[in-house]
């Protein structure tokens, strides 16, 4: 029967706690930061990302006055916190400013900012 004992070394926990151990390229984290407070940032710049481009989307259809706005204000959100779906955000944002063009073109047509389908 063999016994082992388990060496404590400090430096080792130390390392690690600061964020060296999360590998090349990382950067280190904030104080008082958890490990996976940047994977819930990311997810949250990239739900902004898909609503951005959803809100947009909509709007050129109904409610562009609204969701015109809304688009663009949460694309930039995603763009500035560093979204993973960038081409997403961008689309939103682009969608967002052509709702904004199509409520122009329906007020200078109609006078008013009300969709008519009718002749």
């Amino acid at each position: 029967m063999t016994l082992t004992a388990s060496v404590h070394r400090p430096e080792a926990d130390d390392a690690t706690a600061a964020g060296a151990g999360a590998g090349p390229g990382a950067e280190p984290l904030a104080a008082g930061a958890r490990p996976d407070d940047r994977g819930d940032r990311t997810r949250d710049a990239d739900g902004l990302a898909v609503a951005s481009f959803v809100l947009g989307l909509v709007g050129l259809l109904v409610m562009n006055v609204l969701l015109g706005p809304a688009a663009i204000v949460m694309a930039v959100l995603a763009l500035v916190r560093s979204t993973s779906r960038r081409g997403r955000a961008l689309l939103g944002l682009a969608l967002g400013i052509a709702d904004l063009v199509v409520l122009a073109f329906l007020v200078a047509g109609n006078g008013v900012v009300a969709w008519n389908f009718g002749g």
